[in-house]
């Protein structure tokens, strides 16, 4: 430690050890965008919002005790390889695979000791299968939607590879490093077991990552839920309950698919702490 920061965290009253363990750091990293002609499935109009492209994001966060992964965006089969029509009227692409935006900060899949996703759709697994040593996080509704039910909404060929990682099944709130820095909060509705997460990072402050909470900024203003969602009256229950942690907190939300808000984002190699 250089010898005039040593000075100050002694003046303050802060062991070197102490200034370490309070390091944290989120990456954010493009894992593809999604582009509809129609978005009423989201429960909004065509004429209550413009927007019609998601942005799908990949997080990595670096703890002193580990690193998590949340989120694993879109299948990386289809990264490098243009627009793909993922059914009629709605459109994927993906520029580089998080594998390689990962080892462009020196990081392998290998290296991840902790994996969570906010869900198990599609767009949020798509490189689940490359994190085989990793402990898994998940709550127990989600966990028996996906590995056991494997219900319709889901594509199970995306994450099996995880079947025999160890896991730790949640049933509510997971503080992720015991010294709730970063917290798993559950917020089922979306799917049987979605989540978000809670950061708490010294310079950037409080943030919440929204998972499927949300997917444009007029679902929150309007309080608007898919007409996919599993069940809607806990996806309000969700809604509420998120949003008084973010008035307790005062915390930021990041709206994980809101593209406009992703275009102001420092990207990877980059980082919020």
């Amino acid at each position: 430690m250089p010898r005039l920061l040593a000075a100050l965290v002694l003046i303050a009253g802060i062991t070197p050890a102490a200034l370490a363990q309070s390091a944290l750091r989120l990456y954010v990293f493009d894992c593809g965008e999604l582009a509809f002609d129609d978005v009423s499935a989201f429960g909004l109009s065509n004429e209550e919002t413009r927007v019609r492209e998601m942005f799908v994001p990949c997080y990595l966060i670096e703890h002193p005790n580990g690193r998590l992964l949340w989120d694993a965006g879109l299948p990386i089969g289809i990264a490098g390889k243009g627009d793909r029509e993922l059914e009629p009227g709605v459109t994927m692409r993906y520029a580089v695979s998080l594998p390689v935006q990962l080892a462009k900060i020196g990081i392998m899949p290998a290296d991840v000791d902790r994996i969570a996703f906010s869900h198990m759709h599609f767009d949020h697994v798509g490189a689940a299968n490359l994190f085989t040593e990793s402990e898994l996080l998940i709550q127990q509704a989600e966990y028996q939607a996906a590995f056991v039910a494997r219900i319709e909404q889901f594509q199970p060929e995306l994450y099996l590879g995880l079947v025999h990682n160890e896991r730790r099944i949640l049933n509510g709130d997971y503080d992720v490093f015991g010294d709730g820095k970063v917290t798993i909060v559950a917020a089922p509705g979306h799917t049987p077991g979605h989540q978000v997460l809670l950061l708490r990072l010294d310079n950037t402050g409080p943030l919440v990552l929204s998972g499927d909470l949300y997917h444009f900024r007029e679902s929150r203003v309007l309080r608007r839920a898919p007409t996919f969602n599993t069940d809607a009256e806990a996806t309000f229950r969700s809604m509420d309950e998120v949003e008084a942690l973010i008035a307790r907190e005062g915390a930021t939300l990041w709206i994980e698919h809101d593209k406009a808000l992703a275009e102001t984002l420092r990207k990877a190699p980059e980082y919020y702490d």
